[in-house]
């Protein structure tokens, strides 16, 4: 069976890495094994019923973490595949992942310090918040379904701004050496993003439809709702949160792209969708509205809003890509657009040759529409004889004059055809002009006209984007990964981690005598009370192996007894310790 990793194109596998399980300590299989089994206890009575044989399926465990490609191996049942990625990838990487059915996971593990949620995107979120749902297949053909228009939706320089401050608050919270005030400038940093929004994009407006559903989505009925997104199935607490009635439920309706979020903190409302089935339902209202699908003037003007990278697509199956500056419209006919660079010229999604960013890289113009004394005609359509009568000839000076008064004179260097069809006449000595106002310059250089009537569509992103690179976002300025070494403490403290699983692993085997191991757990107790009196994951895990084995008289021991004290959920520094150690305590009993 191939690797998914091996079937991505080059841009795409830029994003990917090979996915090394070396990099985990005892310390992050601990923490994933206490998600996952606080998991395991709440959410097959609160989870659609699928979440529980879905785990299973798609290769996950609960006593560690999986490697991406079991994972991977598993989704390829289904249809779908996995991939290690790194990071925080740019939103169209992530979409255009999902339209190709391949989970993009980030293999980074959240750490203890953050055990009941992280911003950053981690393997659990990725991997146990996503896949075990894939199963249902209505479900799996709305994350499709959902990708593949995601990738056409226009987005705005704003909608960049948010990702990268986003990007930056997730890496800098999970690292460890972040200082208070690092992480204080980071979210200042994401307010200042979110305020200086001046309007929605369509791509907010998607990206609020994932949220409500893929993430933080609830189906059923409104009063006993069954949890099915990934953000909640990442987050017992969170979770619990969602069922109380502090969390208002609204029946799913296209209105839910109507309501912002903040990652930062709890949702008021969520959406409870009536069915899986209801969720395409909804997403083919919001399919309709974009303006990949409506084309026209309107599409133009959500283009141009947007000031980001679109693609303009004529109804020749000509598309520019570029940053729309401006056009011109007679009514509702489109007759001119201009671009700034760099610029791509595509047929049906792939650059000409010869008609990339290099040669536009600092814009591009053309008009388009039908000529003068041919609007029941189509320039495209012509044959070769009709073109000679235009002086569309190679090194044959002529001017076309379009019905909306451009103007078009020079000396035709190359026609370009695709199937048959004429869709860009390249000029040299070439001037634009109407009703006086020069649009080209000769000097300028060459002059390349595309050729078509209408706009159809308009989306966002580049055509072939192989070809124009990545040109909007900037490279992360930090990881989540830690810059530097673990002191002496830690790398105790993950040694005997790593001892307590040994033990695990040897107690739980039969016909061994365990005398020896128990004394090693003795002196192991001892040990994690007197050094990492913090570590309360760690005395979580002892004190288990202990109920476990020692039985009732052995937890009457002093050792024991001063742990079970140091576990108890009111010793705890803080409301948030309380209840992690509450509920680990609760999932031993």
């Amino acid at each position: 069976m191939q690797r998914s990793l091996d079937r991505l194109p080059p841009y795409l596998r830029a994003y990917c890495t090979e996915h090394d399980t070396s990099k985990y300590t005892a310390r992050d299989h601990a923490a994933w094994r206490y998600i996952m089994r606080r998991a395991m206890d709440f959410f097959p009575e609160h989870a659609v019923s699928t979440y529980t044989s879905g785990f299973k399926k798609t290769g996950l465990q609960v006593d560690r973490i999986p490697h991406v490609d079991e994972i991977d191996r598993a989704l390829q049942e289904f249809g779908w595949g996995a991939v290690p990625v790194v990071g925080f990838i740019a939103p169209w990487a992530f979409i255009e992942f999902q339209a190709r059915k391949i989970l993009p996971i980030a293999t980074d593990m959240r750490s203890v310090d953050h055990i009941a949620y992280t911003p950053a995107p981690d393997i659990v979120h990725e991997a146990a918040g996503h896949a075990p749902i894939i199963p249902d297949k209505e479900y799996s053909d709305y994350l499709a379904y959902y990708a593949s228009l995601g990738s056409k939706a226009i987005y705005s320089k704003q909608d960049l701004m948010l990702y990268e401050a986003v990007r930056y608050l997730s890496d800098i919270k999970e690292k460890p050496e972040s200082t208070q005030a690092v992480i204080s400038g980071a979210e200042q940093r994401l307010q200042q993003a979110l305020k200086s929004f001046t309007y929605t994009s369509e791509q907010a407006l998607v990206a609020r439809m994932s949220w409500w559903t893929a993430e933080y989505g609830l189906v059923g009925s409104l009063d006993q709702p069954k949890i099915y997104g990934a953000g909640l199935l990442s987050s017992v607490g969170e979770s619990k949160h969602a069922m109380t009635s502090k969390v208002k439920k609204i029946r799913l309706s296209l209105d839910c792209i109507k309501y912002s979020y903040n990652i930062t903190e709890p949702q008021p409302q969520l959406f409870v969708a009536e069915s899986m089935h209801h969720l395409n339902d909804v997403l083919h209202e919001l399919d309709a509205m974009l303006a990949y699908r409506i084309g026209g003037v309107e599409a133009l003007k959500r283009g141009q809003e947007g000031g980001a990278v679109c693609t303009v697509d004529l109804n020749t199956h000509i598309g520019i890509t570029g940053r729309l500056t401006a056009y011109e419209q007679t009514g509702d006919r489109v007759d001119f657009v201009k671009f700034s660079g760099p610029v791509q010229i595509s047929w049906q999604g792939r650059e000409i040759e010869g008609q990339g960013t290099t040669r536009h890289a600092h814009g591009f113009s053309s008009p388009v529409g039908r000529l003068a004394g041919y609007t029941d005609r189509s320039l495209s359509n012509m044959n070769e004889s009709e073109c000679r009568e235009l002086g569309l000839t190679v090194n044959q000076t002529t001017t076309l004059r379009f019905a909306s008064g451009f103007e078009v004179n020079g000396r035709v260097l190359r026609l370009h055809r695709e199937q048959s069809q004429l869709v860009l006449v390249t000029f040299t000595d070439c001037s634009v002009r109407k009703n006086g106002q020069l649009y080209f310059d000769p000097a300028w250089g060459e002059f390349d006209m595309v050729v078509g009537d209408t706009v159809p569509s308009v989306y966002g992103g580049p055509a072939d984007r192989e070809k124009y690179g990545e040109q909007e976002i900037t490279p992360a300025e930090t990881t989540p990964a830690r810059d530097t070494p673990y002191s002496a403490e830690e790398l105790d403290g993950i040694a005997c981690y790593q001892k307590l699983r040994t033990l695990r692993d040897r107690l739980n085997q039969r016909g061994v005598d365990k005398t020896s191991q128990l004394q090693e757990l003795e002196a192991l107790a001892v040990a994690v009370q007197r050094d990492h009196p913090k570590e309360w994951l760690l005395q979580l895990e002892v004190y288990e192996l202990a109920r476990e084995h020692l039985g009732s008289q052995g937890l009457s021991t002093s050792w024991a007894r001063d742990l079970s004290q140091q576990l108890d959920p009111d010793n705890q520094p803080s409301d948030d310790l309380h209840e992690l150690v509450a509920e680990g305590l609760k999932l031993l009993h």
